[in-house]
């Protein structure tokens, strides 16, 4: 769960200002269109039996038919969104943030919001770190400009305070690690005074809650400001399941628990039936090579209630990419290949997500699950 809320931001970012990556985001859309035109074998369609990585004749690196190469996987996004892609690459090459503050003032939806807060400040931290390193590039001054020439603006102020919040996780060790997440606490009660109605600025705040080791009456608090704002906010839910974690400031009890009555409570079109997936993820034994543990009462009732609210979540729930990446894992553990084979085919072409990115080549550890779901299904 940790690994999840880093890569919405830091693990997808370093794309942005790397250009090799910008250029197979490119590839892989001509890929995609050109496999689209195909017909038979093109997009949408799979090997048959034996046609498989690693099979006879296959090399392993390669991707049955109409499934995107492992080369040209992208690592920094769970599930596309070329609009933030299209405004972040401007903001950074013109070092002109009002691109960035276009996309986030036009972004309504409260998840695909607070995932875009997160994206961009990720990206002015990997930005501002490798210009630190000396290896080149601008020193995210973007983000300061647009603090400074809006000050009254609540996206610049939100962007800022997950900006910080980045910059102090990066580095927990550090001496001044405390010193900036007061900062970002600080910024994120100015953010709530721009928006009051507004939830990213208290979720931003769950991250300090787990960093300062807020007291549970002060993140009880917290979680009631959420709340009261967006009740079924997945992002939201997701941010703080970890403080609840035995890893933190909780228990695998009380984590579950929180999973299992947020998903009990959910309305009708709400993704948090599947929270309880996450909270199984986040307490998995170090070793995990029996399949007969992926097949008892606890995981399979979390599968099948992350699959209850696929089946059922509004359309175009940001967050609907996240819990697929996560379901296929489950399901090839499972050994329920043709289950997992359905989710290959919904999310293929990203890999930005858990549990890939736990790994050292989210690419290679997808395609491996990927290329057993659909050689098995």
């Amino acid at each position: 769960m940790e690994a999840l809320m880093l890569l919405i931001a830091l693990g997808v970012i370093g794309g942005f200002v790397v250009p090799p990556v910008l250029r197979r985001r490119r590839e892989r859309q001509e890929f995609e269109r050109a496999a689209a035109q195909a017909g038979p074998g093109g997009a949408g369609m799979f090997a048959k039996d034996g046609d498989v990585p690693g099979g006879p004749g296959f090399p392993p690196d390669a991707a049955p038919g109409g499934l995107v190469p492992v080369d040209l996987l992208d690592v920094r996004l769970p599930g596309p969104d070329d609009e933030l892609v299209t405004a972040l690459e401007e903001t950074q090459r013109t070092q002109n943030w009002r691109p960035a503050g276009q996309l986030l003032a036009l972004t309504d939806d409260p998840e695909l919001r607070w995932q875009r807060v997160q994206s961009l400040a990720g990206a002015a931290a990997m930005e501002l770190a490798a210009h630190r390193r000396g290896e080149g590039g601008t020193d995210a001054g973007w983000l300061r400009r647009w603090r400074a020439d809006e000050p009254g603006d609540a996206g610049g102020a939100q962007v800022y305070a997950q900006f910080l919040v980045w910059q102090a996780m990066a580095d927990p060790g550090a001496a001044e690690y405390r010193i900036v997440l007061e900062e970002a606490r600080t910024v994120c009660g100015e953010a709530a005074r721009l928006a009051p109605d507004d939830p990213v600025p208290y979720i931003t705040e769950l991250f300090i809650a787990r960093g300062l080791s807020y007291r549970r009456p002060d993140f009880e608090t917290l979680w009631g400001e959420i709340s009261r704002r967006a009740p079924e906010h997945m992002g939201a839910h997701l941010a703080a399941l970890p403080y609840l974690s035995e890893k933190w400031h909780g228990s695998r009890a009380e984590a579950e628990g929180f999973a299992r009555a947020a998903a009990g409570a959910a309305g009708e079109g709400s993704l948090l039936p599947a929270l309880p997936l996450f909270a199984v993820y986040d307490h998995l034994p170090d070793l995990q090579h029996s399949p007969g543990m992926y097949q008892g009462a606890v995981v399979r009732d979390a599968i099948e209630a992350a699959q209850y609210a696929l089946n059922t979540v509004r359309d175009g729930h940001p967050v609907v990419p996240h819990v697929r990446h996560l379901l296929l894992c489950f399901l090839v553990r499972a050994e329920r290949y043709p289950e997992a084979a359905e989710q290959v085919r919904a999310v293929d072409g990203y890999v930005g997500a858990v549990p890939w990115v736990d790994g050292g080549d989210p690419a290679a550890m997808y395609a491996r699950y990927r290329a057993t779901a659909i050689a098995r299904q």
